[in-house]
């Protein structure tokens, strides 16, 4: 029988059962964090590409870019955070003081396509704009914890990092320490070695699990303890090995993991990120959010 045509690596159809369950699990988030006070947003796919570049490090060559008949230099978005930058900038009179949103899309980056990891994939994201406080933070993180339990994720537990924690440290030894969860420690120092790190600079990996939480850290923790009821070992866990990998985070990161187990992929991510808005805004303006991967979250469930 002859068949059609393909799709290209890391791009695909999704079944209408899997549809369905995305739906749903769509609409159950939608409802938590409506109940939160975040409101509905869309951006464009295509954004123009110097809006994207500069913002992701090293991931930043994972950007599709193309030229348009006009000869306009585009891109396909990479993530649903910097579109958002860009819509803050633009409209300013939107922080009354600040601005609570969520929007679904679907985002791109041309990495090499593996299990869980797709060219093209929905991200689900919600961010507060426009306020500094341990509070938003701590808003973001119920939300989502909210969230996990309301899709029947009962063992779900988010890990909470400060970047703070790796100032004055080499982007190779973060990435490195970011590592330790999924190689070990031994694979992470192997890992620096390789790039040219002497024997007395591999030392961090040994030291970083026992570093403490920030005074940062500790407000958000008794926020989430106090004003949400949540549980520090069962709820959300200080991981001192957490660094996520875009550069744009300033301050608390986060991710979620099915369980307190070692080693699994996470289902969602984010942190707080008060410098990236005021790249466009042309003034500082601080901001907190958390983004569930959809395709990961469906497969998991």
């Amino acid at each position: 029988m002859k068949k059609g045509p393909t799709s290209p690596k890391g791009f695909r159809d999704i079944a209408p059962e899997t549809a369905k369950k995305r739906r749903q699990a769509i609409g159950q988030i939608a409802e938590v964090l409506e109940s939160f006070g975040f409101v509905p947003l869309e951006t464009p796919t295509v954004e123009f590409a110097e809006t994207l570049t500069g913002k992701y490090g090293e991931e930043e060559k994972l950007i599709y870019k193309f030229a348009d008949k006009g000869g306009r230099n585009l891109a396909l978005r990479f993530d649903l955070t910097v579109p958002l930058a860009r819509y803050v900038a633009n409209n300013l009179g939107v922080l009354s003081p600040s601005f609570s949103r969520y929007q679904i899309g679907q985002v791109f980056r041309g990495e090499n396509p593996q299990k869980g990891r797709y060219r093209e994939f929905t991200q689900f994201d919600f961010d507060s704009v426009g306020v500094a406080d341990p509070k938003e933070d701590a808003k973001v993180i119920a939300a989502a914890i909210s969230a996990a339990r309301k899709l029947g994720l009962g063992t779900a537990v988010m890990a909470i990092n400060d970047r703070a924690n790796f100032e004055g440290l080499a982007p190779e030894v973060v990435r490195a320490i970011d590592k330790i969860d999924k190689i070990g420690k031994e694979e992470a120092k192997k890992e620096l070695s390789q790039k040219g790190f002497a024997e007395g600079q591999l030392e961090i990996i040994d030291t970083m699990e026992t570093s403490e939480p920030t005074p940062n850290l500790e407000a958000i923790f008794s926020i989430l303890e106090k004003d949400y009821t949540l549980t520090r070992g069962r709820d959300f866990v200080f991981d001192p090995t957490l660094a996520r990998g875009l550069d744009y985070y300033t301050g608390a990161i986060f991710e979620l993991k099915p369980t307190s187990a070692k080693g699994q992929l996470s289902l969602g991510g984010g942190g707080r990120y008060d410098k990236l808005i005021g790249i466009f805004a042309g003034r500082p303006i601080p901001a907190v959010g958390f983004s569930f991967g959809i395709d990961r979250l469906i497969e998991f469930l």
